[in-house]
């Protein structure tokens, strides 16, 4: 990664080599378990999180070359749903999740610092962002990959509560987010 990335895309970069590492421990009908009905199980969490990282790839691809941060949203239960995440297998889902976060944690360390720091006040952040940007107020890039990680994070401390057998014990649970 370019020396000059943000902490954010290091960050992005470290967590998910080092949750895939622990989340190889579970088995494949452990990572299938929902907690409830409802509710996601591992399998569907990083289904979702895959799904995440396709949007918000082609997003902070997109940005770049806009005079807005508008973008199209997603039906995320939807997706999950119509991928059948369930059913997938469990090494593949995490092979693809880590691949593409390293290649989205590359995209956000090659991205001129003028179009991250850029303010628009066109945006739908206060609809697409995990913690939304109000839509009077102005929005940047830089924020928008920021939050993103926030999500990714999020997301690791529910597979965390899942406790799945094998995954997170060696070396004490999931990174925690950084600043």
């Amino acid at each position: 990664m370019p020396g000059r990335a943000p902490g954010y895309a290091l960050d992005l970069a470290d967590t998910v080599a080092r949750a895939a590492e622990r989340l190889r421990g579970a088995s494949d009908a452990e990572a299938s378990r929902r907690p409830s009905p409802g509710k996601w199980s591992a399998k569907e969490i990083i289904g979702h999180l895959i799904d995440s990282a396709s949007n918000n790839h082609q997003r902070f691809v997109r940005a770049q070359f806009q005079d807005d941060l508008i973008f199209p949203g997603y039906r995320q239960d939807e997706w999950v749903a119509s991928q059948q995440y369930q059913t997938a297998p469990w090494g593949d889902l995490l092979d693809l999740w880590v691949s593409f976060n390293r290649h989205i944690a590359r995209v956000m360390g090659v991205v001129p610092e003028l179009d991250r720091m850029k303010e628009h006040r066109r945006h739908n952040l206060d609809q697409l962002a995990w913690v939304p940007v109000p839509a009077d107020a102005p929005a940047t890039l830089d924020y928008f990959m920021r939050d993103y990680v926030g999500h990714l994070h999020h997301h690791l401390k529910q597979i965390e509560g899942l406790h799945l057998h094998g995954a997170g014990r060696a070396s004490g649970g999931f990174p925690s987010v950084s600043s």
